[in-house]
Order: structure tokens, then sequence, then C-alpha cells
């Protein structure tokens, strides 16, 4: 959550005053705040994409799962880098590179990238919390008996991750 919260700042601080920027002489301090979103990236959002969803789907379907959610995350990473470059490119169709659309401009797609992390910060919030919970407690798959060590069948439908029909 740290990280998405620290993107969406740094974000904002690139959009706000992006005229700022733009000048040769704080050139170095652009980089320096998109260096950190990137730090900020890796420290959060990378960590929640490929720990949680290890942690979070039960261990019968654990490696199908979490490569179906990195299949998604890659997705997401193309679909962002592209979306950038188009995106980015001038609003005035004279000055955008050969081959390009006309985009929203660098300033708005950076308040459009603040926005979005904003949102991956409130989604965060949706993520269940392991609370230190092995994956078989998690998934109840070690809850073939009783305390007094009779055998019980505790695969009612609420149990289960699969119907079985």
């Amino acid at each position: 959550m740290l990280g998405f919260s620290m993107m969406t700042v740094f974000m904002f601080a690139l959009a706000i005053p992006y005229n700022h920027w733009t000048h040769p002489d704080n050139h170095i301090r652009f980089v320096v705040l998109y260096s950190l979103t990137f730090f900020f990236a890796n420290f959060g959002p990378n960590t929640t994409t490929f720990f949680m969803p290890a942690e979070i789907f039960p261990a019968r379907l654990q490696s199908t799962c979490h490569g179906i959610s990195a299949a998604f995350g890659k997705l997401g990473a193309m679909v962002g880098a592209f979306g950038f470059l188009y995106l980015a490119q001038p609003q005035d169709k004279t000055k955008d590179d050969v081959g390009y659309l006309a985009g929203i401009g660098v300033r708005n797609s950076l308040f459009v990238l603040a926005v979005v992390n904003l949102l991956g910060t409130l989604c965060t919030f949706l993520v269940p919390e392991s609370k230190g919970k092995s994956l078989e407690e998690k998934s109840k798959e070690n809850d073939d008996s009783d305390e007094a060590g009779a055998e019980v069948d505790n695969h009612s439908s609420d149990t289960r991750t699969l119907p079985v029909k």
C-alpha cells in the first residue's frame, strides 16, 4: 500500500508543476522524482502482484491461479507502457512523433498515472490478509481429524474449493 501511495504522491508532484520540470536546470530533479516512482513501484505494487497471489489462493490451485495472476500483471504492464506512449503524445497534431496519433500530453498522462496509482492504493485494501496462517490452515487441508483422533468427513460444500458433481 505504501508503494502505491508514494507513487501517487510522486506522480502528482511531477504533474502539477510540470512546466517547472521542463526547464533544463530542473531535468536532474525530474529524473530523481521519476526514479523514486520506480523505486516505490518495486517496493509496493510488484510485491503485491507477486507475493500476494501465492498467499491468498488455496494450495490446491495456487500455481494455476498464480500463473493467471502473473499473466494479467504482464498484460497490464504492456497496456500501461504502450498506453502511456500514445497518451503522452502532444495534443497539437503538428508536434507529435511520426506515426502516432495526437495524445493528451505528458502532463495529463502523469495525472492519469497518478489516478491509476490512487485506484491501486484503494484496491490494495480489497486484498485479503493471510494473518500469518499457513497455506494448509487457510485451505483447511489438514482438518481431516478431530482432537480425539477420529476421522471426520470434513468435505462439505462450504470447505471444498471446486464443486464436485
